[in-house]
């Protein structure tokens, strides 16, 4: 895995403010930039854009819960594991239930102040965009602001699946507000993806330079994400949402298909580090890596980028909800060890068919793989809450053949902050899978085509793979399997309807915590008390002075 571009760039230099008062000691700094100096050129406007990004990427490096971690805890691919003596946080999230940690009133404080950080900077480049001097001849204006208003999109679009209630800010104020409708969010949120669809050259990042472009927003990924929105606005709400229609949506997703920019990976596996990765010597990286197609593959649409850089002094690149996927305490090369959340529920294992390549190509099957036999085995297992025998293979951290962390090809890397893998957010069976669902009249084709692959090892089509129709019941089921792990499903259960969500994500699955038998038991009631909404920071209703609204049921 490479880091490309997208470099960490410190600006709350860019974000400061003027002085209060005038007098002999204010002084206009020569060296330094502030919203008074800078914002001039495109070049300013360039560094505010990194800014954004960086914003956009603490949501994940610089952690509470995450809304990797949130969306898979709550789903039902997983469970919310961790060790056996540590705090039942996870429980409560997975469980919708505070009574199982009712000292946790702040679980998700961090991601609360990331996420309305990184909001800021974005409203902060687009309240310049009009001081800024532009290139007349070659403007990258339409690239840039697109860039930043998908950017500020995401960062909605996280916020209000998993608060549903948030205050809404267009432009760079510090000031109290209340919650916003639903509905004016969405509406932000489908503006932004418009301006993006419509500003940003379909060549601004070819697919072809993903070596020098990885990482970048593009008119594609705003594209995506419109339609992504669209569903489940429709699906959550049971309404049309304002600024986007169904017909939009999948023109959308048709144009990106049309464009031949993206293509299915040919094998499933290559999609995940770990999945293709082989045992390997320290500095073997070829060998580690594997069949990987890499970073930027043909399949990516988005994703978010990190790099190994990350310390314990503030800098902030790295993708912090890795290590807590690992297996608990335990090096199984090439797997890495971690913390342990994330168990997987068995009964989700079980609804993978006989040639599907997907299931052992997301979930490490712990009997399967012969882990079950290595020295460290027990002391892993009697640590582990929660343990189901399976563990997410996806996004799994690496090691080498003696344990050391492979995040850094020398074996320098901190197992816990130093993983860097990409968090690949829309891939192009996605956009295909979508658009069947929207009723493209290619929608069996493309259909056929996500599930052909599963299908398929080293070019054969499996003698178990049997066409199926291309009907809303099978997408879904499909996407299930196909997006496992990609803090995807949650939302897919959510707009299929609150009862829908409650129903499956009901269950009374044994596992072992500790070593001993243990039950994990979620209420299909707990559910439609929060609506699958988030608890809000109590602290942050605090601060804003009773003027938020916690969620029901929290």
């Amino acid at each position: 895995m490479k880091y490309n571009i997208l470099v960490a760039v410190v600006l709350s230099l860019i974000l400061g403010t003027a002085s209060c008062s005038d007098g002999f000691l204010d002084v206009e700094s020569k060296t330094e930039s502030t919203t008074g100096t800078s914002y001039k050129n495109e070049r300013d406007a360039w560094r505010a854009l990194i800014g954004c990004y960086d914003g956009w990427r603490q949501t994940s490096s610089n952690v509470q819960i995450g809304f990797y971690l949130g969306a898979e805890t709550m789903g039902y691919e997983c469970f919310g594991g961790t060790g056996n003596a540590d705090g039942r946080g996870y429980q409560a999230i997975d469980r919708f239930d505070i009574s199982q940690s009712p000292a946790d009133l702040n679980m998700f404080e961090n991601d609360w102040r990331n996420y309305y950080a990184a909001v800021y900077r974005c409203n902060e480049l687009i309240s310049r965009e009009e001081q800024i001097s532009w290139n007349e001849t070659m403007s990258k204006r339409g690239t840039y602001m697109g860039e930043c208003r998908t950017i500020r999109a995401l960062l909605y679009f996280d916020m209000v699946r998993l608060w549903g209630n948030i205050p809404l800010f267009d432009e760079p104020v510090n000031e109290n507000r209340p919650q916003a409708d639903p509905a004016d969010v969405f509406a932000l949120i489908f503006a932004d993806l418009k301006y993006a669809m419509e500003n940003i050259p379909a060549d601004a990042y070819p697919k072809a330079n993903a070596a020098t472009n990885d990482g970048h927003i593009t008119r594609y990924a705003a594209a995506a994400l419109f339609a992504r929105a669209y569903l489940y606005y429709t699906g959550y709400y049971g309404s049309e949402p304002e600024g986007a229609t169904k017909a939009e949506a999948l023109a959308a997703l048709e144009e990106i298909i049309a464009s031949n920019e993206y293509s299915l990976v040919s094998e499933f596996k290559n999609l995940w580090p770990a999945a293709s990765a082989g045992v390997a010597e320290i500095g073997d990286m070829e060998t580690l890596l594997g069949t990987y197609a890499g970073d930027g593959n043909s399949e990516t649409i988005l994703a978010m980028k990190f790099t190994s850089s990350q310390d314990y002094n503030g800098n902030n690149d790295g993708n912090r909800w890795q290590v807590m996927v690992g297996m608990r305490s335990l090096n199984a090369p090439p797997y890495g060890k971690g913390w342990g959340g994330l168990t997987v529920n068995p009964a989700f294992v079980s609804e993978f068919q006989t040639g599907d390549t997907r299931r052992s190509a997301s979930i490490i099957d712990m009997v399967g793989e012969g882990i079950t036999g290595l020295a460290d085995y027990e002391a892993s297992y009697k640590d582990q809450r929660e343990y189901t025998g399976y563990a997410v293979k996806k996004y799994a951290p690496l090691c080498f053949a003696d344990g050391t962390s492979a995040s850094k090809a020398d074996g320098s890397g901190d197992f816990q902050i130093s993983n860097h893998q990409d968090y690949v957010i829309i891939r192009y069976a996605d956009v295909l899978l979508m658009a069947a669902e929207l009723g493209s009249p290619n929608a069996q084709a493309y259909f056929d085509a996500v599930r052909k692959r599963a299908y398929t090892s080293d070019g054969v089509l499996s003698s178990n793979y049997a066409a199926l129709p291309v009907t809303k019941e099978n997408i879904i089921q499909e996407r299930r399997l196909e997006f496992a792990f990609e803090s995807i499903n949650y939302w897919d259960l959510l707009r299929q309807g609150i009862d829908y969500a409650a129903n499956k994500l009901a269950a009374e699955i044994p596992v072992y915590s500790g070593g001993s038998q243990d039950v994990v038991s979620i209420r299909a009631d707990r559910i439609r008390a929060t609506k699958g909404l988030s608890q809000i920071p109590y602290n942050q209703i605090t601060l804003a002075n009773g003027m938020l609204v916690q969620n029901p049921g929290w």
